[in-house]
C-alpha cells in the first residue's frame, strides 16, 4: 500500500476495531457463549472464549466506506458506525456461507458451525445480522441527521436483500447443468458488488454529498466489486499458487461455475463434453485449461474485468474528489485492481 492509504489503514482500523467491539460487548472481560461465538468468528477470543488475536480479514469494504465519507467531504468519524455494520453483515453472511458450503476452516482455523453445531452458528449468524443493524442506529450518537440515518438504513436493508439474492442464486447454480453468462454475473452482482457498493454510497451520503455524488460513488463501488469478483475467478485458473495461497486446479477440479468457465462452455463443445463427464479423470485440469484457452475464455474474463475496472475509476473521478482521501481511494482501488492476472 502506498502512504497516504497505509496512513489511513493505520488510523481508521482501530477506531473500526473498537466500535465494532463496542456493538458486540467485547470489553475485555470473559464472554458468555452467545457473545462468545460472534468474538469467535471475529477473531478476538479463541474456541475457549480467551483472548487472542487472529488476522480476520483485511476490512476492505469499512474502510472504503470511511474514506468515501472523508473524500466527499465529511469525517470518516461520524461514518465509523455504518462502516461497522458494513463488516458486521458480512460476517453473518460468512457464517451462514460456513453452514451452506459445510466449510470445516475459515482464516485458518475451525468454523463457528463445526465447534458449537449448526443451530448455533445459524442463531450466531442471525444475531450479527441484528447487532449490524443497531450498529446503524448508533450514527444517531455521532450527531448524523435523523432522516439520513433512516436513509441509510433503508439502502443498508435492500442490500441485505440483494447479498441474500446473491447466495440464492449461487447455491441454485450448484444443482443446475447449465447457467448463463448473464446470470453468473446478476449473481455475483448480489453477492460481491452490491454490498461494496453500499460502502462507498453510505460513506458518501452520511458525508452530505448531492444525490448525483453520492451515485457516483455507489457506481464506483459497485463496478470495483465485479472487476474484483472477475479478477478472482481468472487467479482461480491461471493464478500463480505462490501469490495467490491457492490452488490453482481446485476451481477446475470443483468444476466451479465462475466467468471463464461458463464463457469457456459456451463457446466450446469439447469442453461441455469434458464437464458432462460424472467423474474428474487423470488430465481433467490440464485439458480442460487447454479447451478454456481455445475458447479465449482468460481473455474474455480479462476484458471484463478491465471494463469494470475503468468503469470503476471513470465514477470515481465524476464524483469530484481531490483530497488526500480521495488519493488514498484511488490507491485502494488500484490496489485491488491490478493484480497480475
Amino acid at each position: 500500500m502506498t502512504n497516504e492509504l497505509n496512513n489511513y489503514f493505520d488510523e481508521m482500523l482501530p477506531a473500526l476495531e473498537q466500535e465494532m467491539r463496542v456493538v458486540l460487548q467485547a470489553d475485555g472481560s470473559p464472554p458468555d457463549s452467545f457473545y462468545g461465538m460472534m468474538q469467535y468468528h471475529m477473531g478476538w477470543v479463541d474456541a475457549d472464549l480467551q483472548p487472542t488475536n487472529i488476522n480476520s480479514g483485511k476490512r476492505i469494504r469499512p474502510v472504503l466506506c470511511l474514506l468515501a465519507c472523508q473524500a466527499a467531504g465529511g469525517d470518516w468519524r461520524q461514518a465509523l458506525p455504518a462502516a461497522a455494520a458494513i463488516e458486521l453483515l458480512h460476517n453473518f453472511s460468512l457464517i451462514h456461507d460456513d453452514i451452506e458450503d459445510a466449510s470445516p476452516t475459515r482464516r485458518g482455523r475451525d468454523t463457528v458451525w463445526k465447534i458449537w453445531g449448526i443451530e448455533q452458528a445459524i442463531n450466531s449468524g442471525d444475531s450479527m445480522f441484528a447487532a449490524a443493524h443497531l450498529a446503524m442506529c448508533r450514527l444517531i450518537e455521532r450527531g448524523v441527521d435523523p432522516t439520513v440515518v433512516v436513509q441509510a438504513l433503508c439502502r443498508f436493508d435492500e442490500t441485505c436483500l440483494a447479498l441474500t439474492q446473491g447466495q440464492h442464486a449461487d447455491m441454485d447454480f450448484e444443482t443446475r447443468d447449465e447457467v448463463s453468462v448473464a446470470a453468473y454475473l446478476q449473481m455475483i452482482t448480489g453477492k460481491t458488488a452490491v454490498l461494496i457498493a453500499l460502502s462507498a454510497e453510505l460513506g458518501a451520503l452520511i458525508a452530505g454529498a448531492a444525490p448525483d455524488i453520492i451515485n457516483h460513488y455507489a457506481q464506483f463501488g459497485r463496478n470495483l466489486g465485479l472487476a474484483f469478483q472477475v479478477i478472482d475467478d481468472i487467479l482461480g485458473i491461471w493464478g500463480d499458487e505462490a501469490v495467490t495461497g491457492k490452488s490453482a486446479a481446485t476451481d477446475i477440479i470443483t468444476k466451479k461455475k465462475t466467468l471463464p468457465v461458463l464463457y469457456g462452455l459456451s463457446q466450446n463443445a469439447e469442453l461441455r463434453q469434458l464437464y458432462a463427464q460424472e467423474n474428474v479423470a487423470d488430465g481433467f485440469v490440464e485439458t480442460a485449461v487447454t479447451l478454456l484457452n481455445q475458447a479465449h475464455a482468460h481473455n474474455y474474463a480479462a476484458d471484463q474485468a478491465a471494463a469494470y475496472s475503468q468503469n470503476a475509476l471513470n465514477s470515481l473521478e465524476m464524483a469530484q474528489a481531490s483530497s488526500p482521501a480521495a488519493a488514498a481511494l484511488h490507491q485502494l482501488a488500484n490496489m485491488l485492481l491490478k493484480r497480475n492476472y
